[in-house]
């Protein structure tokens, strides 16, 4: 009897083990049949290539100057300053009153001048007297040859120092003259120097103001060698203060030589006589200025901005599969505007392309599309 039971327990030992031993070797699920679908990378909208009538311009930057500063200053050296009506910024007229200088030396001096050309000139009267009787008794007998020549000499060099007499009295006229600066042109002044102050004994030549004639500025454009034949004098440019304020100029000159150390040249454009009128003007001489030249109309094949991307130095766009996935094309691209690229060649002008968002993608990255309606452009979470 006890051996029975020790014989079933046994077998439902067996049993027990024969089950586990079933259930370890079942096969077990495949991973892939419970992995969920992938996920999209980036929503897109889809741009092809379109044709458009593009205006082309050249950028370049540069500084504004004056068209032309004329320098006005003391012409008379040693004399005290006594009045100045002007300073920066100040309008003027031609021939306008800027500075005036102490005129007491320079009238003594004219009076003086006066005097001497007084003297020679009743000198010459005499002189001229004598020389005419002599003249009259010529050939007579009653004077010699050498008394005639001694009459006619004396005339010849009074006359001398009336000429002499009248040049010293130009020059004392000049000089008072010169105790008044006077503006050479209409303009504006740019420049006081510090010795424009109330008593400086100023010498000659020293310069006292600086002067923007004709309230006329230029912008001075550094142009690449490679850009100068696209250059031509009326061209209108288009350019932009710091502040944002535009005028239109038009290209007066390109300079005849290059810079050899940057390889580029200067292109004179001459601005609007607006652009530099009043203290408030958005340009002034000094600033720096961006320009767009005027290049005229022709067709290309564009992108929108946002479809190219910049990577290691070189332009790359998206192309779309049927699959949704994305391959990256390198492109060569031509000119651009504010809101279009133009693409010379990398792509066919039906190729399905990334419209924006190009910079969050990789190669080979899946996406989705919308329609170009839809505005929202959001990386979805992997």
């Amino acid at each position: 009897m006890i051996a029975a039971r020790r014989t079933l327990l046994a077998l439902a030992g067996l049993t027990c083990l024969a089950a586990c031993s079933s259930g370890e070797d079942a096969p077990a699920t495949p991973a892939a049949a419970t992995a969920s679908p992938a996920k999209p990378a980036l929503t897109v909208t889809i741009a092809t290539p379109e044709s458009r009538d593009l205006e082309r311009r050249l950028a370049a930057n540069g500084s504004i100057a004056a068209w032309q500063e004329a320098s006005l200053g003391a012409e008379s050296g040693g004399l005290r300053l006594i009045d100045v009506k002007v300073n920066v910024g100040a309008r003027v007229k031609r021939g306008e009153l800027l500075a005036e200088f102490a005129a007491d030396i320079p009238a003594a001096d004219q009076a003086q001048a006066r005097a001497a050309l007084a003297e020679a000139e009743a000198a010459l009267q005499e002189a001229r007297g004598n020389a005419g009787r002599a003249r009259s008794v010529d050939g007579t007998g009653a004077l010699s040859a050498q008394q005639l020549q001694q009459y006619l000499t004396a005339e010849a060099a009074a006359d001398a120092r009336v000429k002499a007499a009248r040049a010293s009295l130009a020059a004392a006229d000049l000089r008072l003259r010169h105790t008044k600066v006077l503006a050479s042109d209409d303009g504006v002044i740019s420049f006081r120097a510090p010795a424009a102050t109330l008593g400086a004994v100023v010498p000659q030549g020293q310069e006292l103001f600086r002067l923007i004639r004709q309230h006329r500025l230029e912008w001075r454009a550094d142009v690449p060698a490679a850009e100068l034949a696209r250059v031509h004098a009326g061209q209108k440019v288009r350019i932009t203060a710091p502040g944002g304020s535009q005028v239109t100029g038009t290209v007066r000159t390109v300079a005849p030589t290059v810079d050899a150390q940057t390889r580029n040249a200067l292109v004179y454009v001459d601005l609007p006589a607006s652009a530099g009128n009043g203290a408030e003007a958005a340009f002034k001489a000094g600033m720096f200025a961006r320009g767009d030249f005027a290049l005229g109309q022709s067709r290309g094949l564009t992108l929108p901005r946002q479809a190219v991307a910049m990577r290691d130095g070189f332009n790359h766009v998206f192309l779309v599969g049927a699959d949704n996935r994305v391959t990256q094309a390198k492109v060569e691209v031509g000119y651009r505007d504010a809101e279009r690229v133009e693409i010379l060649s990398g792509i066919k002008p039906d190729a399905q392309v990334v419209a924006s968002g190009a910079g969050f993608l990789n190669d080979g990255d899946l996406v989705q599309r919308v329609p170009a309606s839809v505005q929202a452009l959001a990386p979805t979470t992997r």
